[in-house]
């Protein structure tokens, strides 16, 4: 009995000193980084899967939830990659628009391979 005692008091304490309020916010953990959009995207669907197989469970153990908030800072680094990554690729949409506008062929053609390029990393 000593020993299950012991024990549920040590997943306790983890989890008091693992798991802060909003406020308190250690950034204690280092996601995979994400120099390049295709980086971002293998990460944001590999741990993607690993959180949703997580998430079917019906109840989560606290080692779950750690495992959860790990996760999390490489979601959020590949997250912020993508979404730079996109606010250029609308950018070049817009070029792309204005020039089909304009009939600038030379423009649509430069900037639509261009565009291309980087959402075939996102979709085929």
């Amino acid at each position: 009995m000593k020993k299950s005692a012991f024990l549920a008091a040590s997943i306790l304490i983890l989890g008091l000193t693992t798991f802060t309020s909003a406020n308190e916010r250690p950034d204690h953990f280092k996601g995979k980084s994400a120099n390049t959009l295709r980086e971002a995207v293998i990460n944001f669907s590999e741990h993607n899967a690993k959180l949703e197989e997580i998430l079917t469970k019906e109840s989560l153990t606290p080692e779950e939830l750690h495992t959860v908030h790990q996760l999390t800072y490489t979601l959020e680094t590949a997250l912020k990659k993508i979404n730079e990554e996109f606010v250029e690729l609308a950018e070049t949409l817009e070029k792309i628009h204005v020039a089909s506008e304009t009939a600038d062929a030379e423009v649509v053609k430069n900037q639509g391979l261009r565009y291309l390029e980087t959402a075939r990393q996102v979709i085929k």
